[in-house]
């Protein structure tokens, strides 16, 4: 067979799958996406918690949690569905960096063999160099058919595809 791509040096004119290039100018406050679901597995869950040296009874020790816990079943690790839900709407874009999260709060427990979905808010933007703004999106991640059980915040940087205008948003805030 010939190879259809045999020149190294034109392979980065090939987009990269799953990778978005949007800027500052481009963030709509209010748009909203919604994930696909995904059910999370015990085998996922425990290769989590070993990854972490997340090894809490509530999470790890089925019998615990049966005879002893609160819920009288495990739990998913917070830090778990924290991560795959907002993997579930993660954009990959290439002129975002992450600065921070806010406001996270897991609201009600997520146990072994629930199905979860993330919607993903775009709260506001605001200029903060001459070089980036600053960008805030909420993340709310439910369970079954609509139950709320974590939120957050997320702070992004993100690059301009014009400074010049920003640097004049910035002067008209003083």
């Amino acid at each position: 067979m010939r190879n259809p791509n045999p020149d190294p040096k034109l392979h980065a004119q090939i987009p990269v799958w799953n990778a978005e290039n949007w800027f500052y100018e481009d963030i709509v406050v209010g748009h909203r996406i919604r994930s696909i679901r995904r059910t999370i597995s015990e085998g996922e869950s425990m290769q989590f918690n070993a990854l972490v040296l997340d090894m809490h009874p509530y999470v790890a020790d089925e019998t615990f949690a049966r005879e002893e816990g609160v819920f009288g079943r495990r739990l998913v690790a917070g830090a778990f569905v924290f991560s795959a839900g907002l993997g579930l709407v993660a954009t990959n874009c290439v002129n975002a960096f992450s600065y921070g999260y806010d406001k996270l709060r897991f609201i009600k427990p997520v146990f072994i063999g629930d199905t979860i979905y993330a919607i993903k808010t775009d709260l506001s933007k605001q200029p903060k160099s001459a070089e980036m703004g600053l960008y805030r999106a909420s993340y709310e991640i439910f369970k079954g058919d609509g139950e709320l059980v974590l939120y957050c915040e997320h702070i992004q940087t993100v690059k301009y595809r014009g400074p010049a205008l920003a640097v004049a948003e910035l002067a008209a805030q003083g």
